[in-house]
């Protein structure tokens, strides 16, 4: 049975990440010089899939991210429900501040459900990504695409793995490095019986392997 092959990269870095700026989709900050020259230098030095379909959230960052690492693309599409959590009235905090506030706290903590004036509600969230993940596995099947990268943001993609990937892991352990994230696959049948995928690599190629080494 074919198999269909989607690659999860979470978007380069922002001058707010640099900053410890707490942003969610409320914002759209630009990539930063230094993050557009990491992104270069992890394409140089490491291999990255040449997909001719990505998807894309519609935030900036993520969309130049896409730009700097799948330039030969030919379809780029734009997936609204690939954006990141709105933080609402947190967006643009600084975290040094938000983490002496006992509602952050709370926030944090998916035991205690809390949402801040304006945000979206983490079940939302959550539902939304696992949602969005199946639909684009859908599209390929559809149209016959068998592999298409995904350009994103960092929640995104370990809401979508924790819920929906094998082997199971925490939504921790599903995190990623600027430019960096996993290749999963499905087929028509898992997609149909179980709703789940396989993750089999992390990404670009080489880059764990450095990793371990240092």
């Amino acid at each position: 049975m074919k198999t269909f092959r989607l690659h999860l990269i979470r978007h380069g870095l922002t001058q707010a990440n640099l900053d410890g700026i707490y942003v969610g989709s409320g914002t759209d900050p630009e990539l930063c010089e230094e993050g557009r020259r990491a992104l270069q230098e992890l394409r140089a030095r490491f291999t990255y899939p040449a997909p001719n379909t990505v998807f894309c959230s519609p935030l900036a960052r993520a969309v130049q991210t896409a730009d700097i690492l799948f330039p030969t693309a030919e379809k780029k599409l734009i997936v609204p429900d690939l954006r990141e959590m709105a933080f609402g009235c947190w967006e643009g905090r600084p975290v040094r501040e938000l983490v002496h506030e006992p509602d952050f706290a709370r926030w944090m903590d998916p035991s205690h459900p809390f949402t801040p004036e304006g945000a979206e509600p983490a079940a939302d969230f959550h539902a939304r990504c696992a949602r969005t993940l199946m639909g684009l596995f859908e599209y390929l099947i559809k149209a016959g695409v068998s592999e298409a990268a995904c350009v994103t943001h960092g929640g995104v993609i370990m809401s979508m793995l924790a819920q929906k990937a094998l082997p199971q892991h925490k939504p921790e352990d599903w995190m990623a490095d600027p430019g960096c994230g996993y290749t999963v696959r499905c087929d028509a049948a898992m997609w149909m019986r179980d709703g789940l995928v396989e993750a089999v690599e992390v990404l670009p190629l080489g880059y764990l392997d450095e990793q371990e080494e240092e």
